[in-house]
């Protein structure tokens, strides 16, 4: 049996904005990485620019987890034509890849500069973008349209998330389930749009269960919370709109989130709870979509009792919505009516794009 083949460089060097990450960037990563015992990937971002530096390295990490990614603020304007330019930068890369390389992999003419001045190999990986034909420009412009270059994690940071929340029996669960088919019936992109449960149904069934196992016939109020498993909830809540999100369309929408835990703790325990608050803090929500206990009677399917806490509950989430912030609509009408109003709300917000904050301009005027 022959030996491996040892890879032709010790040291390959892999640099860009990943502003975001996209197929085309992956594909450059992977083909240094097999030519090199050793790869280090520096992501450079602009102080002026949306997606936060952290944000890009741990996404290029999770996608890469052989590689070594790490990360520097560059606020010095481009211009390939002006050698101090070319310091100023090649002086911060150095300070955050001090060890020395020995291939420069790229796809930009910037790349033969690059590695001279690193007294490395040039590197060229597929310049005419053939394997994958995006940019981060393309991108930025238009993330619908591109949402197949797209990595998982940087998907689920740039998913639009809508949350439909309400009181017992207000038919969050009819219209989010409704929502979702009505963009998954659009085709394309949109037909993984994913409606993520909630899954503190979920948990109750699990409390019910678990009492009756006990005390066959037992009755749903006879279950009891207690204050540590409401953050428990929102964090599962959490878990799993992360996946979703990681693996759907452009939209993600949700049978209640995290932030309603919040009320629900009150209805059940009296009172808030910062550490529910805290866990509905962590995820980014872009729109949420109240419905009224109004128009809609109330049905006991074994886990509701709250039929006359319906409108202190409507009330509870139209106030807290306000107070902190949170962009919201509240639905009334029938069940088509509903699905109306929210699709409108829904496509509005697409329809704002994403504004991904310009990048650096480049100068490269003749000298």
């Amino acid at each position: 049996m022959s030996a491996p083949v040892p890879a032709p460089y010790r040291h390959g060097l892999v640099l860009g904005k990943f502003y975001p990450p996209h197929a085309g960037h992956h594909h450059l990563v992977r083909t240094a990485r097999a030519r090199c015992e050793r790869l280090t990937v520096l992501v450079c971002a602009a102080s002026v620019e949306s997606v936060p530096l952290a944000d890009r390295v741990a996404w290029m990490r999770e996608v890469h987890p052989d590689v070594d990614v790490v990360g520097a603020v560059d606020d010095v304007p481009m211009d390939l034509g002006d050698p101090d330019i070319w310091d100023a930068h090649v002086g911060i890369f150095r300070a955050a890849v001090p060890r020395r390389v020995d291939a420069v992999f790229s796809s930009e003419a910037y790349g033969a500069e690059l590695a001279r001045r690193f007294g490395a190999a040039n590197e060229l990986v597929d310049p005419e973008r053939r394997a994958f034909p995006v940019s981060g420009t393309a991108v930025r412009a238009d993330p619908v349209a591109r949402w197949d270059h797209l990595a998982p994690p940087v998907r689920a940071a740039l998913a639009r998330r809508v949350v439909v929340l309400g009181a017992e029996s207000t038919g969050t669960t009819t219209l989010a389930e409704d929502l979702a088919a009505h963009y998954r019936r659009r085709g394309g992109v949109w037909a993984g749009t994913r409606c993520v449960p909630e899954y503190g149904r979920e948990f109750s069934e699990a409390k019910l269960a678990a009492l009756r196992a006990v005390r066959p016939g037992a009755h749903w109020s006879e279950v009891a919370f207690t204050g540590d498993e409401f953050p428990l909830i929102a964090h599962r809540q959490n878990e799993a709109e992360e996946a979703a999100a990681r693996t759907g369309s452009p939209l993600l929408v949700c049978d209640t989130d995290s932030f309603a835990t919040t009320v629900w703790h009150e209805r059940y325990l009296g009172g808030r709870n910062p550490a529910v608050e805290e866990v509905a803090d962590r995820v980014r929500h872009h729109l949420w979509l109240l419905t009224d206990h109004r128009d809609v009677p109330f049905e006991d399917d074994g886990l509701r009792d709250g039929e006359h806490l319906r409108p202190w509950m409507t009330d509870r989430f139209r106030a807290e919505l306000a107070r902190t912030g949170r962009t919201f609509v509240l639905l009334r009408g029938s069940r088509r009516a509903r699905l109306a109003a929210a699709t409108a709300a829904v496509d509005e917000l697409l329809a704002r794009g994403w504004d991904f904050a310009p990048p650096l301009p480049e100068r490269t005027a003749a000298r």
